[in-house]
């Protein structure tokens, strides 16, 4: 555990705070597409991610959902952290999107740790603004980017946090995630693929630029 936090956080955290999240944190592993935490659930401890990807997602009031950021290893959530200091219940649903291996940190711990550690500071703050700059560029890319252009971004991020440009997926499953129809998806996948971007398979798309 020591070893796989100081690859992943070393770099960043004091050796002693690596020594303390070793010893409390709580070691986790997850499959692909199993949900990790769910709407409305009441957050007691927070995550550092050390592999895979997870899939933040936003649900509205008919249980549609919205695929907002995939957090990577090295990250954490902070709406995690914010549920968790608030004592509220999470907004997002978070879902492996591969196989996630992470370790999961006691909010009792969260305000110490800003006080005694500069490095969790300075992490936590910059977690705050990727947060935020992912949550305005998914904003951007549904206010801005027509649904042909935001489709290729989708498949282009996901190909990137699974490290492979072969993806395995349906279009049943694309179109949930970009809150539009299975037909609209089928359709622009057949547009992209005509336009040499992606190549379609039977169980799986190509991305050909990335």
């Amino acid at each position: 555990m020591t070893n796989k936090l100081d690859i992943n956080f070393g770099y960043l955290f004091e050796e002693e705070l690596i020594k303390e999240i070793s010893n409390i944190g709580i070691p986790k592993t997850f499959s692909a597409e199993t949900t990790i935490i769910e709407v409305g659930d009441y957050i007691k401890s927070m995550p550092l991610l050390l592999s895979g990807a997870i899939k933040i997602l936003r649900e509205d009031e008919k249980g549609e959902e919205l695929v907002l950021y995939y957090l990577e290893k090295g990250d954490t959530c902070a709406m995690t952290l914010s549920c968790c200091m608030g004592q509220t219940k999470s907004k997002i649903r978070a879902i492996a999107e591969t196989d996630v291996e992470l370790i999961m940190l006691p909010k009792e711990k969260m305000t110490d740790w800003l006080s005694n550690f500069k490095s969790w500071q300075s992490f936590i703050l910059q977690s705050y603004h990727n947060r935020v700059d992912e949550l305005l560029e998914a904003v951007d890319t549904i206010a801005f980017l027509k649904m042909d252009e935001r489709l290729f971004k989708y498949l282009k991020d996901k190909a990137m946090v699974n490290q492979n440009d072969e993806l395995t997926t349906t279009h049943k499953q694309i179109s949930e995630d970009l809150h539009t129809s299975r037909v609209v998806v089928s359709r622009l996948l057949k547009k992209l693929e005509n336009e040499n971007k992606i190549q379609l398979f039977r169980n799986s798309i190509k991305v050909l630029e990335l």
